[in-house]
C-alpha cells in the first residue's frame, strides 16, 4: 500500500482526493492530512481517515484540533505552521504527496516534497509558475516523480507518448524536448468562465457571486474568479511551459464552453490527440495517483450523444486582459511570474470582498508589473522577495483606488518615491 500526504485535504482538490482514496483503500494508506483554519473539517477527516499526523497552519487551530483529537482517543499527531507541513512530506513512510494548497502558501512544502524525491501530485499551479525552473532542477537532482492533476495539464501529459515523464530531459533550447517527440503543438483549453459572452462594458458591474458561478466546475472561489478573468488559463500557459519544457509560441489556448475537452497535443504528422471526460477532478486525480496504471474513479462515464456537440473559439482579448499579461509574463521570466500571481490573489482577495471591482483586478495587476523591476529567478529568497514586494505594492494601489487618489510613482524597487 503506498503512503499518501494530502497538503490542502480539506478544499475542493484535497475533498475529491480523500474521495478517490477511500475507493481504493485497498491500495492507499492517508498518512498525513493538512489544513489552514478548517480545524472541524479536517477534524472529521481524521476521524474517517486516522491519519498518523495532521497539520493546522493557524497555530490556534492546531491547538483546537489537538485537544479535540485527544478527547476522541485518536492516535492522530497534530502539528502546526510550515515546519509541520514540510516535515510530514518527508517522511519515510509517504511515498506520494498531493500537493493542493491553493496559492503560495502551498510553495515550501510542494519544494520539499520534491527536494524528498517524492512521487508529487501537483495540483496547485503557484509552486510552477512562480519557481518552477528550481522545482525541474530540484526533481532532476533528488529523482522525484511529477504528475499534473489540474485537468488541462494531467490530459496533456496524458496525450503525450508512452513513456514520457516529468522533468524531462534537460533541454538545451525551449523547444528541443518537443520537437524530439514529434510535437508541434499544445491546445490548452478552457471553458471561458460565465463572462465569456457578457458584453465588456457591463463587466465592471459583475459581482463575486456571479464571478464565483461557474457554469460547468465546482470548485473554491478563488479559482473560480481566477476562471471568470481566465487569468487560471494564463496561469495554465506559464505551468505548461514549466512542465513540457516549451513557449507561449507553441502553446494555444482554445475557449471550449462544454469543458469536454480537457487538453489536446498537435503532433507533426497531423495527428490531435485529446483527453475527453465528463468535468469531473476526481479523473485526474485518479490518473495521478495510479499512473502509469488505471483505476476506478467513481466518475460517470461520458454521454457525447447527450452532449451533441462540441463548440470552439478563440479567447476575446478585449474579455480576458489577464491572459495578455500571463503571455507576457511567461516570456519575459525570471520574477515575472511570480509578480503576477502575488498582484492576482491581493486583486482576487479584494475583489471578493467586495473592496474591487471585476476589471479592476487585471488593472492592479498590470501596474504592479508596470513598476517593479524582473529579476533573475536564482534562488526562493528572491522569488519570495519579489511575491512580497508585488503583494505589498498591490495592497497599496488598491487601496488608493478605493480612497478615489491616483497612484503614486514607485520606482523599480516597488517603493514609493
Amino acid at each position: 500500500m503506498q503512503g499518501v500526504t494530502v497538503l490542502g485535504s480539506t478544499g475542493s482538490i484535497g475533498i475529491n482526493t480523500l474521495d478517490v482514496l477511500a475507493g481504493n483503500a485497498d491500495r492507499y494508506h492517508v498518512v498525513a492530512l493538512t489544513a489552514n483554519q478548517q480545524s472541524e473539517r479536517l477534524f472529521e477527516q481524521c476521524r474517517r481517515f486516522k491519519p498518523e499526523f495532521a497539520v493546522m497552519m493557524d497555530d490556534a487551530a492546531a491547538l483546537s484540533l489537538r485537544d479535540r483529537v485527544r478527547r476522541a482517543g485518536l492516535a492522530t499527531e497534530v502539528l502546526a505552521g510550515i515546519e509541520g507541513l514540510k516535515a510530514v512530506t518527508r517522511l519515510s513512510q509517504v511515498e506520494t504527496v498531493v500537493a493542493a494548497i491553493v496559492g503560495a502558501a502551498g510553495l515550501p512544502s510542494t519544494l520539499e516534497a520534491v527536494k524528498a524525491g517524492k512521487r508529487v501530485l501537483i495540483a496547485n499551479k503557484e509552486p510552477l509558475v512562480m519557481v518552477g525552473d528550481l522545482i525541474m532542477d530540484q526533481a532532476r537532482l533528488s529523482g522525484a516523480k511529477l504528475i499534473p492533476v489540474d485537468s488541462e495539464h494531467n490530459a496533456i501529459f496524458q496525450c503525450m507518448p508512452a513513456g514520457f515523464a516529468i522533468p524531462g530531459k534537460l533541454p538545451t533550447v525551449a523547444d528541443d524536448v518537443l520537437q524530439h517527440l514529434g510535437v508541434r503543438r499544445i491546445l490548452l483549453t478552457g471553458s471561458g468562465g460565465p463572462f465569456r459572452a457578457t458584453p465588456i462594458e457591463d463587466l465592471a458591474r459583475v459581482t463575486p457571486d456571479q464571478a464565483c458561478a461557474h457554469p460547468t466546475w465546482s470548485m473554491g472561489r478563488k479559482i473560480s474568479v481566477d476562471s471568470a478573468t481566465m487569468m487560471n488559463k494564463g496561469l495554465e500557459l506559464i505551468e505548461a511551459c514549466r512542465l513540457f519544457s516549451t513557449t507561449p509560441d507553441h502553446i494555444q489556448i482554445v475557449v471550449h464552453p462544454q469543458s469536454v475537452i480537457h487538453s489536446m497535443v498537435e503532433y507533426v504528422d497531423g495527428s490531435v490527440l485529446g483527453q475527453l471526460g465528463v468535468p469531473d477532478m476526481r479523473t485526474p486525480i485518479t490518473h495521478a495517483l495510479a499512473w502509469p496504471e488505471r483505476m476506478q474513479s467513481g466518475v460517470e462515464s461520458l454521454d457525447l450523444l447527450a452532449i451533441g456537440r462540441l463548440d470552439f473559439e478563440a479567447p476575446n482579448p478585449g474579455h480576458f486582459p489577464c491572459l495578455r499579461l500571463a503571455e507576457g509574463a511567461a516570456r519575459r521570466g525570471g520574477t515575472a511570474p511570480a509578480l503576477l500571481n502575488a498582484a492576482n490573489e491581493v486583486a482576487v482577495a479584494r475583489f471578493l470582498a467586495g473592496g474591487l471591482s471585476f476589471t479592476g483586478i487585471a488593472e492592479v495587476i498590470e501596474q504592479v508589473l508596470s513598476d517593479v523591476a524582473i529579476e533573475a529567478a536564482e534562488t526562493l529568497d528572491v522569488v519570495l522577495a519579489a511575491d512580497a514586494r508585488a503583494r505589498d505594492l498591490a495592497v497599496r494601489h488598491i487601496d488608493r483606488r478605493q480612497a478615489g487618489k491616483a497612484p503614486a510613482t514607485v520606482s523599480v524597487t516597488g517603493r514609493p518615491v
